[in-house]
């Protein structure tokens, strides 16, 4: 374990406090002999989506600060690399976001967008550089064709059809069900609406008009009361578990629950908030490309360890591939092309290289091709029963839904 002692995370304390993490260089190791290799984060840390993003900020700090202390078999770096997490606050502004990315892009050969604002905004820029970057939220603009974005998951769309498939397996009426798709006015919330919508119908859906929310949701009524007398059997809701419950609890003071199913969409769309709910939660769906974190035993070891407690929302276990996947490819890139001569184009031929990468060995390998960057893209559907999170299906790959032209 003495190699992880050289990896270095450095975190700065903001006005949010999410976190600090410093840690030194191993004993043996002169100052003068580090070679640091950095890696980007930009995210709105502020802003809509903060809640979502600080979760899997800390998510992530936590992972590579267990990295450092107790390591992972396979994964060390070379002695005398250090890797440090240079982040900043783009506070859900493309113009901030591509500010911030032209300040970081001459040393960073990594960059992890988590939010789509950002990732649009930084595109361009990572193809013409040739740095990879690593998305959470996917939409198949960002994924088709293959470029510099990678992921661990399928996009929003992949995600929908799978809950159109489960939703078609289990229909017993003569006519077809009708979906009414509620989100946000933004790249995430309308994800799945283009290649979704297409999707469900092509397999006999009967899709109702797209209902907008916004972000911090005060009353939804209307739109409930619109899909509703439309006459939705499920209202799929391209929101998060910060948008999700306020959604459910106006359905149940509409006398809804029970009489529409409703369900998530995103990783992070299904979580313990979301059980608080009690009987307005009971039945509610989604599709899910990671494990329920209960399903992953080492989450407790790492996450809880550091912070004593869990964030449960859905989409901690992960953290578990998209952390090791960045030190994997900057690892694999130093042993091709050595440390001076690293780079985003290095690190990017890097991801090609990493096939059935399970470091944690969870059972969930990723694996990157030229035709394929989405890394792990199967996925299953899970939902709330008796309080509890239980799965709904098996595993199943997930579509590849691909834009013409």
């Amino acid at each position: 374990m003495g190699k992880q002692k050289h990896f270095v995370v450095g975190v700065l304390v903001t006005l949010l406090a999410i976190l600090l993490l410093v840690t030194a260089c191993a004993p043996g190791t002169p100052m003068e002999e580090q070679k640091v290799v950095k890696i980007g984060y930009i995210a709105p840390l502020t802003g809509g989506p903060a809640v979502i993003m600080q979760t899997g900020f800390r998510n992530l700090v936590d992972w590579l600060a267990y990295y450092e202390e107790v390591g992972v078999p396979g994964l060390e770096l070379p002695d005398g690399v250090t890797v440090e997490l240079a982040w900043a606050d783009s506070g859900f502004e493309a113009p901030k976001a591509i500010s911030i990315y032209e300040r970081m892009v001459d040393d960073v050969v990594f960059f992890h967008l988590p939010s789509p604002v950002e990732a649009y905004a930084c595109k361009s820029r990572l193809e013409k550089d040739g740095i990879p970057g690593m998305l959470m939220a996917v939409d198949e603009v960002l994924m088709y064709p293959p470029g510099q974005m990678f992921t661990i998951f399928c996009t929003e769309s992949e995600r929908f059809a799978a809950a159109c498939d489960w939703i078609m397996e289990n229909w017993e009426e003569d006519r077809p069900p009708r979906i009414g798709m509620m989100g946000t006015d933004t790249a995430t919330g309308r994800a799945a609406e283009v290649m979704g919508t297409a999707y469900a119908e092509s397999i006999g859906i009967e899709m109702l008009p797209f209902e907008s929310i916004p972000y911090v949701p005060l009353d939804t009524s209307p739109q409930l009361l619109r899909l509703a007398g439309a006459g939705a059997d499920v209202i799929y809701m391209q929101a998060h578990w910060g948008t999700s419950p306020p959604i459910l609890r106006d359905a149940e003071r509409l006398g809804l629950i029970g009489k529409i199913r409703f369900a998530g969409a995103t990783e992070d769309g299904i979580g313990v908030r979301m059980l608080d709910l009690g009987p307005a939660a009971e039945g509610f769906f989604q599709t899910k490309c990671f494990p329920w974190y209960e399903e992953v035993p080492i989450v407790y070891d790492i996450f809880r360890e550091r912070e004593g407690r869990i964030d449960t929302q859905g989409g901690v276990a992960c953290t578990l591939q998209y952390g090791p996947v960045t030190i994997e490819a900057i690892r694999i890139a130093i042993e091709e092309v050595g440390y001076e001569n690293l780079d985003g184009r290095a690190v990017t031929e890097a991801m090609y290289s990493i096939k059935d990468f399970d470091p944690h060995d969870i059972g969930w390998s990723v694996t990157y091709t030229r035709e394929d960057n989405r890394g792990s893209p199967k996925v299953r559907i899970y939902e709330i029963r008796d309080g509890r999170v239980v799965p709904a299906s098996d595993w199943r790959a997930a579509h590849m839904l691909v834009p013409e032209g």
